[in-house]
Parts: structure tokens; sequence; C-alpha cells
């Protein structure tokens, strides 16, 4: 057997949980990873390169949204960059297990480098807006409360998974809890939310008008579910204490 097909029968195996995972990213962006895993175990890449190299195609997207006028073309190359960088992201964590060499600098790396994305992608729609057309401050409003939103569910999320965490060990907890199965609909709501969705939305960067708008509506169900996540949070984190 290649070390290609071994290591997608390992991976196939031995998948997360996909409990609060939108419909994207459990049956496009997690097979695509995987590949992509595969792929870098016959290469001998560690995960710590894979992380990197995944940055490196999202700041490739970043640098063309601050920098090319909207045209269908940069659109294209736009996603392109954006969702290979996505794939690349869920690989090397899928990599770290396959390989057995997860560390705790590995996932702070995996977490600055996200963090540093979602800064950094708008910012550049935010030079965008500005550059090629919209000027108004009713415009420039929105990618900046996109990335207040944005940073705050991921900030959010992370904090909680790690207090979760330390309780767990306080209270002698061996391992998370146990997974729930995951639900279709949840998976289908999460859809605005997830990244890969947003990645696509790229696709219409030509059309700017279209864009805007599309923009605007996933501002908003992040606006929502922001505000859903952190009162879960603290019902969840308060819920231990007791």
């Amino acid at each position: 057997m290649s070390q290609f097909g071994y290591a997608i029968r390992q991976l196939s195996a031995a998948q997360k949980s996909a409990k609060g995972v939108s419909l994207y990213s459990r049956y496009v962006n997690r097979p695509a990873g995987r590949v992509l895993a595969a792929a870098g175990y016959g290469m001998k890449l560690t995960p710590n390169q894979i992380t990197l190299i995944s940055g490196a195609f999202t700041f490739a997207g970043v640098v063309m949204i601050a920098v090319l006028r909207p045209s269908p073309a940069a659109a294209l190359g736009i996603f392109a960059a954006l969702v290979v960088g996505f794939a690349l992201d869920s690989a090397d964590g899928q990599l770290a297990r396959l390989t057995g060499t997860g560390s705790a600098a590995g996932e702070w790396l995996d977490h600055v480098v996200d963090c540093a994305k979602m800064l950094a992608l708008h910012m550049a729609v935010l030079l965008s807006f500005y550059r090629f057309g919209f000027s108004d401050p009713r415009y420039l409003f929105l990618p900046i409360a996109f990335q207040f939103t944005a940073v705050m569910v991921f900030f959010g999320g992370i904090l909680t998974e790690q207090l979760k965490r330390a309780a767990r060990l306080r209270n002698d907890v061996d391992g998370p809890a146990p997974a729930a199965p995951a639900s279709t609909l949840r998976s289908v709501a999460l859809l605005p939310v997830d990244y890969g969705v947003f990645c696509a939305v790229f696709l219409l960067f030509g059309s700017r008008d279209v864009f805007l708008a599309l923009y605007g509506v996933l501002l908003a169900a992040h606006v929502l579910f922001m505000v859903a996540f952190l009162v879960k949070w603290y019902r969840e984190l308060s819920a231990l204490a007791r």
C-alpha cells in the first residue's frame, strides 16, 4: 500500500466529531483536508509546515483583495487562494493526529495564524472598499464590524474550550466530555458563519453590489450568532462553577 493510501485509510477512520460543524466543513473542507494531509504525509511535511503553507495561501488571497481591482478573474484567484488555505488549515490538524506529533506549540501556531487571517481579511476588504468606489463611511463600517464579530467568536470559542479543559482537570475528569451526535439541522444553520461559505462569497467579488449585499448578509448572521454563542458559553461556564 502506498503512503498516500495508508494515510487516507488511517485519517478516514480517525475523524473528529462532526458536532458543531457546518455541512461545508463536514462534507467539503474536511475531506479536502484529508487528501492534503495524506499528500503532506507522503512528502514528509510536518503539521507546522502545513500550517505555514496554509497561511501563505490565505495571505496571498488577502493581498489580492487589497490590491487588485475587482473583476471576475481577481474573484476566481482570491477564492482559489482562500479555499485552498482553508483546506490546508484542516490538513495540519489531521496530519498531527496521523503522525502523533500534535503539540502545544503547534496548536498555538495554528490559532495565531487563524487570528491573523481573520484580522487581515476584513482589513483587506476595508482597503478594497476604500480604493475602489465605496468611500462612503457607511460601507466602510461593514468590514470593521465584521472583523469585530469574527474575532469575538474566535476568541470566545477558544477561551471557552480552554476553561472547560481546565475545569475537567481540576475535577479529575479524564478527557473531553462525550460528543453528542451531530445534528443535520445545526450543520445547516451554521452555514452562514462557516469560513468556507465566506470564501465562496469572493467568487462574486467582481460584482461589487452583489458582493456587498452578501457580505452584509453574512455580517448580520455573524452578529446574531455572536450574541447566541456568547450567551451559551457564559451559561456553560457558569454551570461548571456550581
